[in-house]
């Protein structure tokens, strides 16, 4: 017998709930213990089932379980589904089309309801666009945020640009291809053209490129157009410090014994400014 919708059931040992990461490009990103919970559970729950088989055929693994469907159209219909299935004993398997579900994707519903309802929540950690592009974006990440997609409508975009305009945090963004030109301008003139970001395009794939500068100078970039997965990362509202803040801090590295060269690159690391603007804070008057 099931539970009701408010939990396990008496005498059935409760499921558990798996948010998988899966590759977002290279195949080979996917871990051991993806392949083993997707082979051995009795419901997995993917954002497209047509790309999981894609998935689970190129990892030479196959499904036992049932496999539906849970993306944004069916979550409030599926939910309840998906918690009997827990209720009933059943190891539940979540996966978006790439990624850590529930990032921007289908799974947030769900895990709250599971939580509420006493299940057990648990990750099968994994590849993450909002971390690879971090890592590689040049920007600090000491602390950061994720702000998703913005708003597509040209004024909600602005406005919420011009919120984040005192933001001091590196952030991330997710977006589409064809609006990644018209996103780069719109934040050069919120932010700031001069603000530091990276272009994270195909992130792990064949045709992976990062591009890093200005807002300006990328925004130029993207208006000959893009393709491909996109991730942005811009660097917070105090990743341009004042030239005597950026003396001050090559002078310090340089004290603790690194060469001119060694001190401005590793003060460009650190602040996110690029490293012909620190070197320019520190021989003004190489300036051309």
């Amino acid at each position: 017998m099931g539970a009701d919708a408010h939990g396990p059931g008496r005498g059935v040992e409760p499921g558990t709930l798996l948010l998988a990461a899966t590759p977002i490009g290279q195949v080979a990103d996917a871990s051991r213990r993806l392949t083993q919970v997707l082979e051995s559970a009795q419901v997995v729950a993917a954002e497209d089932t047509r790309r999981l088989r894609r998935l689970c055929d190129r990892l030479g693994i196959s499904l036992a379980g049932r496999v539906v469907s849970y993306f944004e159209g069916n979550e409030n219909r599926r939910t309840p589904e998906l918690l009997q299935a827990l209720a009933d004993g059943a190891t539940v398997v979540l996966v978006a089309d790439a990624g850590m579900p529930s990032v921007s994707d289908p799974g947030y519903r769900l895990v709250s309801a599971a939580v509420a309802a006493g299940y057990r929540v648990s990750v099968v950690p994994g590849p993450s666009a909002v971390l690879a592009a971090l890592t590689v974006s040049g920007l600090p990440v000491d602390r950061f945020c994720f702000e998703g997609f913005l708003p597509r409508r040209a004024g909600e975009r602005s406005r919420r640009l011009i919120e984040l305009a005192v933001e001091p945090r590196t952030m991330v963004f997710f977006e589409a291809p064809h609006r990644t030109a018209a996103t780069l301008a719109a934040m050069a003139a919120a932010l700031g053209a001069d603000r530091v970001a990276a272009v994270c395009r195909e992130l792990t794939k064949t045709h992976e490129e990062i591009r890093r500068g200005s807002l300006a100078e990328l925004a130029a970039w993207a208006a000959e157009g893009i393709r491909g997965e996109v991730t942005l990362v811009v660097g917070g509202a105090g990743a341009h410090s004042e030239e005597h803040d950026l003396t001050a801090l090559v002078a310090e590295a340089e004290a603790a014994g690194a060469s001119r060269r060694d001190a401005v690159a590793d003060v460009a690391r650190r602040t996110g400014v690029r490293r012909r603007e620190v070197y320019h804070a520190v021989h003004p008057l190489d300036r051309t």
